[in-house]
């Protein structure tokens, strides 16, 4: 089976060296920059695809906006990992990919859903991520979301398990 990363902006953060953001995640399961270069290598390495959801990209580019230190580099980072996403550069999926869920059916979709799992802290960024994943899962995909948050990390959807026909007895 196929897997894909999909990281969320806490990840994406550290990974691009976001100033104050350079560790995430509780003191028991501590995400720095080296623990997410390595992670990144250990996945290149599977052939795994990478995933950089719609609100990743708008999360980290605010925070980039606003952090100390050379916005320009930071900046850069992001917007040439944009570029690899549009153009489908190894290894990150093609946003096509995703358009589904971004149009009238499926952003009503996600503000009902949203409705429900706001009154228990998740953000609407964290709600698309969770909806980026169940899409892969449903087109058959290993799904990971690399984040630093438990509270995303709980929504983690299970990948399918295959459908095996029963043969019949002879």
């Amino acid at each position: 089976m196929r897997k894909v990363l999909i990281i969320d902006t806490s990840i994406l953060c550290v990974w691009l060296q976001v100033a104050g953001m350079e560790a995430c995640g509780p003191d028991n399961d501590r995400w720095t920059y080296e623990r997410v270069c390595r992670k990144i290598a250990e996945e290149l390495e599977q052939g795994t695809t990478f995933i950089l959801p719609v609100a990743t990209i708008i999360e980290t580019g605010n925070h980039i906006a606003h952090a100390n230190g050379n916005r320009f580099t930071m900046a850069d980072k992001l917007a040439n990992m944009i570029i690899d996403a549009t153009n489908a550069t190894s290894p990150w999926a093609a946003f096509t990919e995703q358009k589904d869920l971004w149009n009238s059916k499926g952003l009503s979709s996600l503000a009902a859903r949203w409705r429900e799992t706001a009154a228990s802290g998740q953000s609407l960024g964290d709600a698309s991520i969770v909806d980026v994943a169940n899409y892969y899962v449903e087109m058959g995909f290993e799904v990971e979301i690399l984040t630093g948050d438990q509270g995303l990390k709980a929504y983690q959807p299970v990948a399918k398990a295959a459908i095996r026909i029963p043969r019949r007895r002879q």
